[in-house]
Formats: structure tokens, sequence, C-alpha cells
């Protein structure tokens, strides 16, 4: 009895929003207390898209603290999203070269 290969699940890219805390070395602005990252990650599923995402900031020296999920581009769109052209082509390098694309950092103060 042979196994047949699991059909591949394709890659999509998910759009996420990472809220990261202070670490020294994190380069964010002095006097910032963390930052939200708007990242558009590839993965066959969030779950993947999320571990990704979260390893590749860890590498940059930034606490990630919590990630949340906004679906695929598809999901978007079906929910009446319009994706503009310019997020549209970051979704899209995400895609192409399976990675993670930090679109938004936006540094928070208190």
């Amino acid at each position: 009895m042979t196994d047949a290969p699991k059909p591949k699940r394709p890659q999509q890219v998910h759009t996420l929003l990472v809220e990261v805390g202070r670490k020294p070395g994190d380069g964010l602005p002095e006097g910032a207390t963390g930052a939200g990252l708007l990242c558009y990650a590839s993965g066959v599923d969030e779950a993947e898209a999320v571990r990704e995402t979260v390893a590749i900031l860890q590498q940059a020296d930034l606490s990630v603290l919590e990630v949340t999920g906004h679906g695929t581009r598809a999901e978007r769109e079906a929910s009446g999203e319009t994706i503009e052209p310019d997020e549209a082509a970051l979704m899209d390098r995400a895609l192409q070269e399976n990675s993670v694309v930090v679109a938004v950092l936006t540094p928070y103060f208190d």
C-alpha cells in the first residue's frame, strides 16, 4: 500500500497587524513605547504566515507582543474591501518572494 502524495496547498498572502514592544537594539525611534506593523506574509494558512512573520521580526530584534490576522486578499475582497494598487503590489511581492513584507511601521508614543 502506497500513500499518495498530498496535493501541495497554494501559498496565499495574509494581512497581519503586529504589535511590538521595546527591546534594546530594536531600531524604533527614541521615546517610542512600541509600534504597530502592517505586514503581508505568504503562507499556506494564517498560522504559517504568523509563524514566519514572528520569526523574521524576532531576527530583526523586535519584541512581538501580538499578531492579529485580517484575512487573505481573497477574503478581504469577498468582504467588500477594495485593495488599492500599491497594496496589491506589496501583496504580489510577498507572494512572489514567499516572504514577509512590512508595509507600514507606526511607532507608538505615550
